[in-house]
């Protein structure tokens, strides 16, 4: 059985001011081309479908045209569940309309966690979905006192998603669907927390009984300490952190006895996100053989004096341009007061402190020369 796995999409997400909708249904529609040419049997989409509990319209309509897509088109089963992102009512929206037509969507937990079967040439094989829920929703549905933090919670629906299988032949191929922060594993700062001091991350163990695990939450690909349990990472790239993120798809195929052989597909984003960093002339003048101009960029300027503008001078040549970092301007955390003796220094020496303060730059000889003569020029004492 050939599985698609994805997660993470956000649609509707805002970035640095940009609505991301075009974005989007770039990546979309090479993912729908994509399931027709790997002849994918079956598609997984590890929640945060939408980026806010409450999405936009846009959004919305994003999402049902590539459901109607894939599910006419293709005629495979797609599975979602929400994410810590999603209303869960809003994404269940219809859900016993959808199932009929293989769209499988588990928005809440339920207290019986009933299993999605695929079959395929060798027999059957068993979806579970696990939506994202608080360790009290997981105590109130499941009635498991044991789920007092993410982990136990965990924990609780596994047991119950494997309970619901326990009239199932021993050796049957189990697959699961999960949203969660697996300790261990590499976050972004794209990513909503959790919870807060760490109280969020989920052991893996508790997936050994699975032949494969479709995690979403954590925005990088990656293995979550076993090959088989994984992060497919996120749609595009939301984060200029995540410049150097390779984005896409994971394959899986889901052999006879239920191992599973895993591969990697990237997708190419409309406007690509980038980061470069070098003086003002240097970045307009290296612009002229970009080839990416129409990317996503955040520009840092090592530029240690005032510049005019240079937001306009870079949209010039990079007209994507979203964020300015001035690390010789930003970087201090607030000026220290006056020393004692200051009453006892001239204005040159005030200004050669303050400027070290500013850029943790001291004046040398000919620019406290340069500063003295404009000094000269001026009438501090007000007069005419």
């Amino acid at each position: 059985m050939r599985i698609l796995h994805t997660a993470d999409w956000h649609l509707g997400r805002v970035f640095h001011g940009v609505h991301l909708t075009e974005d989007q249904s770039h990546l979309l529609e090479q993912l729908a081309n994509l399931i027709k040419a790997e002849k994918i049997d079956v598609m997984l989409i590890s929640g945060d479908i939408y980026d806010r509990s409450v999405p936009p319209a846009d959004a919305v309509n994003l999402l049902d045209d590539f459901l109607s897509r894939v599910s006419l088109d293709c005629k495979i089963p797609i599975i979602l569940i929400a994410g810590n992102h999603d209303s869960p009512d809003r994404l269940g929206f219809g859900y016993r309309l959808m199932t009929s037509q293989g769209v499988h969507v588990v928005g809440r937990l339920t207290p019986k966690i009933e299993p999605i079967i695929v079959k395929d040439d060798f027999g059957p094989v068993y979806f579970s979905g696990l939506p994202f829920s608080e360790p009290a929703i997981v105590r109130e549905r499941l009635g498991d006192k044991k789920a007092i933090d993410y982990n136990t919670a965990m924990s609780c629906m596994t047991k119950a998603a494997l309970g619901a299988l326990s009239n199932t032949p021993k050796n049957v191929r189990k697959v699961i669907l999960a949203h969660a922060f697996i300790a261990g594993c590499d976050q972004t700062d794209s990513e909503r927390p959790i919870s807060v001091g760490g109280t969020g991350a989920v052991d893996n163990a508790c997936f050994n009984e699975f032949n494969y695990v479709a995690l979403g939450h954590l925005h990088r690909p990656q293995a979550a300490g076993a090959d088989n349990i994984r992060y497919a990472g996120s749609l595009m790239k939301y984060s200029f952190n995540e410049s150097g993120h390779k984005k896409g798809v994971t394959i899986v195929e889901l052999d006879e006895m239920g191992k599973a052989s895993i591969e990697t597909v990237s997708l190419n984003p409309k406007r690509d996100v980038r980061r470069i960093e070098g003086n003002l002339a240097q970045v307009l003048k290296d612009a002229q053989s970009e080839k990416y101009k129409e990317d996503y960029f955040m520009v840092t300027l090592t530029d240690d004096g005032a510049l005019l503008d240079p937001m306009s001078k870079l949209r010039e040549v990079y007209p994507n341009v979203l964020h300015i970092d001035r690390p010789f301007v930003t970087a201090t955390n607030g000026l220290a007061g006056p020393s004692r003796d200051y009453k006892n220094k001239g204005i040159v020496e005030l200004f050669d402190d303050f400027f070290n303060q500013v850029t943790d730059i001291e004046l040398n000889e000919e620019q406290k020369d340069v500063f003295s003569d404009i000094l000269g020029t001026i009438d501090l004492e007000g007069g005419a």
